[in-house]
């Protein structure tokens, strides 16, 4: 998949856990909670990274206390429908597909 913004991250939302992917290798995909110091945590992890820019699927009610989280950080974030960026966010799906299936094998 061609990189059209480098600065840019794609989280995948969820109830119990955010996976966060700040590129395009494996090991620059992390699993987050979903807790108020989780989500500070989130945004440091992004800093160090020098991500300026955040895309994510608005799931539910779930995105919406990270939404906050991230722009008090300064993070410039889009809400993106999943219907219109399957593609675009399948990446982030199947690099947290691969870590969820090799975390078994390290933890």
């Amino acid at each position: 998949m061609d990189i059209v913004n480098a600065d840019c991250a794609g989280i995948d939302v969820g109830s119990k856990s955010h996976f966060v992917a700040a590129g395009q290798a494996l090991e620059d995909v992390k699993e987050f909670g979903v807790y108020a110091e989780d989500l500070v945590q989130i945004c440091q992890w992004l800093q160090s990274f020098g991500i300026t820019a955040v895309a994510m699927e608005s799931t539910g009610n779930y995105w919406q206390n990270l939404y906050v989280e991230l722009e008090r950080h300064d993070f410039e974030v889009t809400l993106v429908n999943g219907k219109f960026t399957k593609h675009a966010l399948s990446l982030v799906c199947a690099l947290t597909n691969r870590k969820k299936a090799g975390s078994s094998h390290f933890f």
